[in-house]
């Protein structure tokens, strides 16, 4: 009687349909290969699932920012990935950049998928009942599991209004214990919780919530060579982009697992790919391949969003900003998703893939009192000493402006030094930033808001154009000192 577990997992693939760059390190040093893609991913999924047929219950599990992140998907709000999802065999996924085209389209887009949306913690405003299922029960040889999501929290709470609009989510730390409760009842044998909180969230909550055999985590991009143990709770998660796979392979008896073993696979080119779903991927790409093809310049430096506090990538676009604007400072929201650009030619695909969302390009007037707090605020969110309070992403990009800070210090008392240009910040001083998003500077900072009339997509090609080749090297906007 078989009572094994295959867990495969795929997260933050941010829509990257074909093979990619990405970055690894070597001996100190950044290099880039081409890894990824769904007919890849599809066929490593067959090739397991035939592999482990007579030994033990195959689970593909997606954890989201699965719908959003280039320019064919976008452009279609999601839809064009239906069908090749539905050729993936998934078991059930959850969301969170997946709510960009907002909740009336992302139940659209759920409903038409072969699999459930799971999310114990996104509720309607007005009635305060679950938008999504909350759990799915795989049952196989007498084998029960219960599969439990939890969508990111954040949605409601840094992301755009639209995003959450007649919506919103709590963390599910609360709610989990009785839907495992619930699943116990119902005879569940182990509880898998997938989930999109991030990182030091998701390990936070295996230590508060008893009875999680298998976390799956997701939205920090972490590479888990190894699973890590928190309360009895195996945890992994595998890198984005679709550019890993992690498989976590479990013997089974009554009570806790009894053997584990797990790989973070690289999906390179000694896999073999899925024709018939790279044919529908081309579908997908083919009336976009002229202009995506284009090359509007070249780099000498790799383009990544590789670190925590500044990346080549953001620097590009924080230039391209102040560019189009003539402010003397730029802020951008703090991304993971992106696929590298190594040096050589940098085309229009790279430059959608930056910044897929394509917002205009917007200035304010800020005092240097709102930027000491607007800059307070986003240490916060980042380096918070309680990993609930984290919001996600890395420190907001910036440019024009020297902020050093203290990651130890507690909440509104990080930074140490504030410098705009080669002065030191003038609280009472007004100054001109531009920025894109309200992830770059928030509604509640800055006065005189307007849009300007041009988009991030078009002041980034514009200015690669102008200064091709690009050369990036890191300013130190902001040190941890």
């Amino acid at each position: 009687m078989m009572k094994n577990i295959t867990i495969l997992q795929m997260n933050d693939s941010h829509a990257y349909l074909d093979p990619h760059y990405e970055y690894f390190w070597k001996d100190g040093e950044q290099v880039y290969k081409e890894v990824g893609g769904y007919a890849r991913i599809a066929k490593y999924f067959e090739k397991v699932r035939e592999e482990m047929e007579d030994q033990a219950l195959v689970l593909t599990l997606d954890n989201g920012d699965t719908i959003h992140g280039t320019y064919p998907v976008v452009k279609s709000q999601g839809e064009k990935m239906i069908p090749i999802l539905n050729e993936m065999g998934f078991d059930a996924w959850t969301a969170h950049w997946d709510f960009a085209y907002g909740p009336e389209q992302l139940k659209n887009i759920s409903n038409e998928l072969d699999y459930p949306l799971l999310a114990i913690n996104c509720y309607d405003e007005e009635t305060d009942e679950l938008i999504f299922d909350p759990y799915k029960i795989v049952e196989h040889d007498n084998l029960k599991v219960g599969l439990i999501g939890i969508a990111n929290t954040i949605v409601d709470k840094t992301m755009p209004d639209h995003f959450s609009r007649g919506i919103y989510l709590t963390l599910g730390k609360e709610e989990l214990p009785s839907y495992i409760s619930e699943l116990k009842r119902k005879g569940v044998d182990h509880m898998i919780v997938f989930a999109h909180l991030g990182y030091p969230q998701e390990v936070q909550l295996a230590r508060d919530v008893d009875g999680i055999d298998v976390l799956v985590s997701g939205h920090t991009y972490n590479r888990l060579y190894e699973p890590v143990m928190a309360n009895d709770t195996i945890i992994i998660q595998s890198g984005c982009h679709g550019s890993f796979i992690g498989r976590l392979d479990l013997k089974l008896e009554k009570g806790p697992v009894k053997d584990l073993e797990h790989e973070l696979v690289i999906m390179d080119d000694s896999l073999r790919k899925d024709e018939k779903v790279q044919s529908m991927i081309d579908d997908v790409k083919e009336p976009h391949e002229e202009m995506l093809n284009r090359v509007v310049g070249k780099t000498k430096t790799g383009l990544a969003r590789d670190k925590v506090l500044e990346t080549t990538m953001d620097d590009l676009l924080l230039r391209a900003l102040l560019h189009a604007s003539g402010a003397e400072m730029a802020f951008s929201n703090g991304w993971r998703y992106g696929a590298a650009v190594p040096p050589g030619e940098i085309t229009m695909e790279d430059i959608w893939n930056m910044i897929p969302t394509n917002p205009p390009v917007s200035v304010c007037e800020i005092s240097g009192e709102e930027l000491w707090d607007m800059m307070e605020e986003d240490l916060e969110g980042t380096f918070s000493r309680r990993p609930y309070d984290q919001m996600g992403g890395y420190v907001k990009r910036c440019m024009g402006i020297n902020v050093y800070f203290k990651v130890e210090n507690g909440s509104g008392e990080r930074i140490q030094e504030f410098f705009v240009g080669d002065e030191r910040l003038k609280k009472d001083k007004r100054y001109e930033a531009c920025f894109v998003t309200t992830q770059g500077v928030p509604a509640k900072y800055g006065k005189n808001r307007r849009d300007l009339e041009i988009d991030a997509v078009e002041a980034l090609k514009d200015y690669v154009e102008k200064e091709s080749p690009i050369e990036i090297e890191i300013e130190g906007s902001v040190v941890a000192v």
